[in-house]
């Protein structure tokens, strides 16, 4: 099981942790919550827990709790910026489909064997 991290999302988790003055990386989690089903939580992993995994690259962790994993499967993180909005940004294949609003999403159901 995979997660990227582009460039853009490594270089503002390292400034949020530098700016806090400790951690260990990103903790992202998927949250049964919205209109659409589903939303993404982002918060400072302090520790690992039991059953975390952890993605690094260019010099940044991204922690995930493997009850989240199935659903971040091939995902790509990013941070961007779109005139005052800055955001973390998922590019995940496993959505079907996003809310109006653009928190919550719906995953794609697996294929019937």
């Amino acid at each position: 099981m995979a997660i990227t991290v582009t460039e853009s999302a490594a270089n503002q988790i390292r400034r949020q942790l530098a700016k806090r003055g400790a951690g260990l990386g990103l903790r992202v989690d998927v949250k049964k919550v919205g209109c659409s089903g589903f939303a993404y939580s982002f918060d400072y992993a302090d520790e690992l827990l039991p059953g975390d995994k952890v993605f690094e690259a260019h010099e940044a962790k991204v922690v995930v709790h493997a009850d989240a994993l199935s659903f971040l499967e091939g995902a790509r993180l990013d941070f961007v910026k779109d005139g005052f909005k800055q955001v973390f940004k998922f590019d995940n294949p496993n959505v079907e489909s996003s809310c109006g609003c653009g928190e919550s999403f719906s995953i794609k159901q697996p294929a019937k064997a």
